[in-house]
């Protein structure tokens, strides 16, 4: 069975830092782009960050300099770590997994981060 579980999200204070896991199972994530992005109710999903398969990495503007997406192939998985984050951060975050090729995109449950003091 296909998963994607994130987990780490919370609440954090402005300019504190979280870490956002990604944890697939029921297939491997070689070849597949990673990526998170992240949705407020009533507004659409938007894309944060993306890493694929050879390790080229891609930001929002809004995030550049604060968030650094990873991944580990080994633990088949992907992580978003978010440093200074500010309160229009706050969203649920969604970890996504997509292969072209395959015709392929998973999506998690999502996590819920909230940036507030």
């Amino acid at each position: 069975q296909v998963r994607l579980v994130e987990s780490g999200g919370g609440l954090v204070q402005p300019g504190g830092s979280l870490r956002l896991s990604c944890e697939a199972s029921g297939f491997s994530i070689d070849g597949y782009t990673m990526s998170w992005y992240r949705q407020v109710p009533g507004e659409e999903r938007e894309l944060v960050a993306s890493v694929f398969s050879r390790g080229g990495k891609k930001y929002a503007d809004s995030v550049k300099e604060r968030f650094t997406i990873s991944r580990d192939n080994v633990y088949n998985s992907v992580y978003l770590q978010m440093n200074s984050p500010k309160p229009e951060d706050t969203a649920i975050y969604y970890c996504s997994a997509r292969n072209t090729a395959l015709r392929t995109d998973y999506w998690g449950q999502g996590t819920q981060v909230t940036v507030s003091s």
